[in-house]
């Protein structure tokens, strides 16, 4: 028994410090830590083919996106909107792998110099997908653009469209102007649930 407790005490002395995921943010019961901020830098410079930059510029950056995806996330859950599928988020990620990678040796070594896993950029891949559909449904039917609204486009950019008449262009154009006017409500509406909910910062750099 005494040689029983003395290998525990010893495989317990020599164990692996546990390192603390401390909380970033806090919105009401909903929080951001630390490696969320940090998983975040690397996903996005992954898609974005960018440098791995943790500054304080960056986790600003990412500390608002995290910020507004808790507002998204609760819209979605409380207006049960339809979520993307896994097969929706493979396809994105089989189309990644081609347009970027000369092989999956390739793929799975970009991985690894970022940090990242396939699975979270799986999952990055269907949250991505969920949010484009949240705001097609949440805010497109509330856009109306007028006929008058084309042509007054059309007139003020006709050097876009050379050689083109309106007939040509009217619905390419009504569905720029819908895109823009949905993008400015979604922002307008993130912009109001941060007024709305107290957004605790506990580190202060993030603010």
């Amino acid at each position: 028994m005494r040689c029983v407790f003395i290998l525990l005490f010893v495989a317990i002395s020599f164990a692996p410090a546990v390192i603390i995921d401390q909380i970033a943010v806090v919105i009401g019961n909903s929080i951001v830590k630390d490696s969320d901020i940090d998983r975040d830098i690397r996903v996005t410079s992954f898609l974005n083919n960018e440098p791995l930059n943790f500054d304080n510029a960056a986790r600003k950056q990412a500390a608002n996106r995290l910020i507004d995806q808790i507002f998204i996330r609760r819209e979605i859950q409380v207006g049960d909107y339809p979520t993307a599928t896994l097969k929706e988020a493979d396809e994105q990620l089989d189309r990644l792998k081609k347009e970027r990678f000369r092989s999956n040796l390739a793929f799975q070594q970009a991985l690894h110099r970022f940090g990242l896993t396939e699975l979270e950029l799986r999952t990055d891949f269907q949250w991505q997908l969920t949010v484009l559909r949240f705001i097609e449904i949440r805010f497109k039917p509330a856009v109306l653009v007028s006929d008058e609204e084309v042509e007054k486009y059309y007139k003020q950019n006709a050097a876009k469209y050379p050689g083109k008449s309106l007939d040509d262009v009217r619905e390419q154009i009504r569905d720029t102007l819908t895109e823009e006017r949905i993008n400015q409500q979604f922002f307008r509406w993130l912009e109001y649930q941060r007024r709305s909910n107290k957004i605790q910062y506990l580190e202060p750099s993030l603010a």
